[in-house]
């Protein structure tokens, strides 16, 4: 015999599991690109006191949360999730991915991008499989339209 307690925790959970299925949608949607950062955006990945170049990466943005790219040199695309918007900045994350300076080890990227005209400069934090953190600033321009 099912006990009424028993429906309730079900339609409960099932509530929960609905819900959670459409959030990331709804948080996609409720994200709101700041105006000028559609376009392709070649950058450079810096750390340390000395600012040393670890990577060129060119992030192609669009006006909305959808169709955001990283490509790194030499390397597949990868695709960016938009994580929030506001102001001048965007967030995104992209990852796992195999590590360009770490071989054999997996790494998620995050990073915080301000936009002003047509240049670009923030900071990232990549973590690796291992634990690692590895953070740094970014710096660059929007890429000149090919003709």
């Amino acid at each position: 015999m099912i006990r009424p307690a028993t429906h309730l925790a079900f339609a409960l959970v099932t509530g929960v599991i609905a819900l959670a299925a459409t959030a990331p949608a709804a948080e996609a949607q409720a994200i709101k690109i700041p105006a000028g950062v559609a376009g392709s955006w070649e950058s450079k990945a810096m750390v340390g006191a000395k600012d040393s170049v670890i990577t060129t990466l060119v992030t192609t943005s669009t006006a909305d949360t959808k169709g955001w790219t990283v490509q790194f040199p030499n390397r597949p695309l990868l695709q960016a999730r938009v994580l929030a918007a506001g102001g001048d900045s965007v967030v995104i994350e992209v990852g796992p991915y195999e590590s360009i300076l770490r071989k054999g080890q997996q790494a998620t990227t995050r990073t915080t991008s301000h936009y002003k005209g047509d240049v670009i400069t923030g900071s990232f934090e990549a973590k690796y499989s291992n634990g690692d953190i590895v953070k740094g600033k970014l710096a660059g321009k929007r890429a000149k339209a090919k003709s």
